[in-house]
Order: C-alpha cells, then structure tokens, then sequence
C-alpha cells in the first residue's frame, strides 16, 4: 500500500512540473504572436568592437627604459652573458 501511495504522490508531483515548465514556456517564448513583445525587458546594447579615449595619451613613455635593481653574476661553468 505504501509503495503505491509513493508512486501516485510522485506522479503529481512530476505533472505539477510538466504544467509549471510549460506555463515559463509560454510566457516567456511568445508563443503564438506575430510580433513578439519582450517578457522579459530592454536589453542591453552589446559592444561592437570600438573602444572611447576621452583623454589624450602622452607622447612619451613616462619610464623610457625599466633597470633592474639588483645585478647577478654566473656561477662558474656557466657561459658568459654578453649584454647588447
């Protein structure tokens, strides 16, 4: 007896969720309208590829070339490092 009351709760529960999921199928896929109105609200505009500079970029770098703080030496065995 309990095992088809579990089957008969179950089942109602799982129509409930066939009904509720084609109500949130009608109401939001327009179903059956010529000109579809949005459900959901305005969307936003998308980005198409173009960027804005309100300001003026400078003409130089402000740092022109980065030196490091610290120098190494190379261990013995190793090939030396010829600097440019």
């Amino acid at each position: 007896m309990y095992a088809k009351q579990c089957k008969s709760a179950l089942a109602t529960i799982g129509v409930g969720a066939v009904g509720a999921l084609g109500m949130l199928g009608v109401i939001f896929g327009n179903v059956g309208s010529d000109q579809p109105a949005q459900a959901v609200g305005a969307v936003a505009p998308q980005a198409n590829e173009q960027t804005i500079t309100t300001t003026t970029p400078p003409t130089a770098p402000v740092v022109s070339m980065a030196t490091p703080i610290d120098t190494a030496t190379t261990p013995s065995g190793f090939m030396p490092v010829r600097r440019p």
